[in-house]
């Protein structure tokens, strides 16, 4: 099971914690007779035990997508002032957000969502850039059918060195998203790729860590500066 979350090991904390555990072997005997699961479902259901324990903050600014918000561990430290909440899922592709809306971003009734997904999306062979526009659609139009008021900040897909080989999609599935979210309300797209890359417009290495795919602190630092102006606090 994929934890993704660091528990809090103090004494204050003891009482719950044992309550997580049998909480967790409840969903262990579930996991036993599931068959067929969908991606990611044991990750999910670890995340639903969790907020039983430790209430989720009231419309928060949700974080969520993939493995680079996932391990954006500071997440919540680096945005405190508004209420951030980080409930990304490593190695998910754009439909598996789309089809954990319902436990992942709607009970949350999020003020603001973050969202970095689709970089997964990149090298399967059968996915063009319109392929990834489609799945992307799918996603902000189900965010959009039962919130159509939220504030929506997309996070381009990043150009990491390990995918050079397909950075030409990378720039037409951003190309078309960025176009396509020009026509909608309250939606933003937010640029990370550009900042990213060197005066020869390769990705910089420096931001990355050893596996150049996930960034290091200075990649999210250029997160950061790109989305700050544009959080909602309050």
């Amino acid at each position: 099971m994929n934890f993704l979350f660091c528990l809090p090991i103090n004494g204050r904390h003891v009482m719950k914690k044992w309550l997580f555990v049998l909480l967790l072997a409840g969903i262990s005997t579930q996991l036993a007779m599931a068959q067929d699961k969908p991606r990611f479902w044991d990750d999910v259901q670890v995340i639903k035990a969790w907020d039983k324990i430790y209430y989720p903050p009231e419309h928060p600014v949700l974080f969520i997508g993939s493995s680079s918000i996932r391990v954006w561990h500071d997440v919540e430290r680096t945005f405190a002032p508004y209420v951030a909440m980080n409930r990304g899922i490593g190695g998910a592709i754009i439909n598996d957000i789309t089809f954990y809306l319902n436990d992942l971003v709607f009970p949350y009734k999020p003020k603001q969502i973050v969202i970095y997904v689709g970089d997964n999306d990149i090298p399967e062979a059968t996915a063009t850039a319109d392929t990834i526009l489609i799945r992307t659609k799918a996603l902000l139009e189900g965010i959009r059918a039962k919130m159509p008021e939220v504030s929506i900040l997309y996070m381009s897909i990043k150009p990491s060195p390990s995918r050079a080989k397909w950075m030409d999609k990378v720039k037409a599935a951003n190309g078309l998203i960025r176009s396509y979210i020009a026509t909608q309300q309250n939606m933003r797209f937010v640029d990370i790729f550009t900042p990213m890359l060197d005066a020869n417009g390769n990705a910089r290495a420096e931001l990355f860590r050893n596996d150049m795919l996930h960034m290091n602190s200075k990649g999210y630092n250029i997160w950061k500066k790109a989305i700050l102006p544009y959080l909602i606090k309050g």
